[in-house]
């Protein structure tokens, strides 16, 4: 990593949680001394500064804006921040009925009906919450202010999780399986590393090297077992190997019947009977 990256890194792990405590106690009506804030603001202006001097002398040096983008900011940053915009968009998408990766010869099959109540009831509370604590704060506008935007922000996250999962199923093409779970998990599973594939409903998931779990309501329905194992990265970009995938689907039996066709036209012997 390039020395000034690494400066700037550690700079910016200090200052970012410092200016968030700043704001917390400014809105908290604590009384903060001249001279603090404005070393604060002077070391935030001076961090962006820098970044944004660094980001251009990386695009100079031939780097695409992601690849730039990608040697300022970790990647467990990039993960975050990116999960927040597709949850964001998924909500766009879920009223305009389109879904994601979808190709017109592609088969999709949906996985979000049998989570929808629990979403559904989760951000009704979540919105009784908002207008709860707008009532009590209404003497405190700048707290109240506040806390609607968090509680606003709580609202669309929670129904952004849920349009995530509706725009995101998981998808059957003639060469792979793309399985999906909200915004964060997307694993493509190659036809010919699948050695079998059984419908089998389960509610309990003891976590075990070598297996992903995409329980939808604590439920998988489908089971696929690999002669070979796949890359199914973590959240935070981390790397993990699985041979055998638990996942649900709201038909699970046509998806195990469309994806043992598949198995079958695109090898005569494809592996394990079914």
């Amino acid at each position: 990593m390039n020395p000034l990256v690494r400066v700037l890194r550690g700079v910016a792990y200090t200052a970012l949680p410092a200016e968030i405590v700043l704001v917390v106690l400014l809105v908290a009506g604590v009384r903060i001394p001249a001279g603090v804030l404005v070393v604060g603001e002077l070391l935030a202006v001076v961090l962006v500064g820098a970044e944004g001097v660094l980001y251009m002398r990386l695009r100079r040096r031939g780097l695409s804006a992601r690849e730039a983008v990608g040697v300022l900011v970790p990647e467990a940053v990039l993960r975050l921040i990116g999960h927040e915009l597709r949850l964001m968009a998924s909500l766009g998408l879920w009223v305009m009925r389109r879904r994601v990766g979808v190709g017109a010869a592609a088969r999709a099959f949906s996985h979000a009906r049998d989570q929808a109540a629990l979403m559904y009831g989760f951000a009704f509370v979540c919105l009784v919450e908002t207008v709860g604590m707008s009532y009590l704060l209404a003497d405190l506008p700048v707290v109240h202010a506040v806390v609607l935007v968090l509680d606003v922000y709580t609202v669309m996250f929670v129904l952004g999780l849920h349009a995530a999962s509706v725009t995101r199923p998981h998808v059957l093409s003639d060469d792979s399986l793309r399985l999906r779970q909200g915004a964060h998990v997307d694993v493509r599973v190659p036809l010919g590393l699948i050695a079998s594939v059984r419908h089998e409903s389960l509610f309990t998931h003891d976590k075990a090297d070598g297996e992903l779990d995409l329980a939808v309501g604590s439920q998988t329905s489908v089971t696929v077992e690999l002669s070979e194992a796949v890359n199914a990265p973590r959240f935070l970009g981390g790397p993990r190997a699985v041979r055998i995938l638990r996942f649900h689907a709201d038909e699970p039996r046509e998806l195990v019947r469309a994806l043992t066709q598949a198995r079958t036209a695109l090898s005569p012997s494809p592996g394990q009977p079914v």
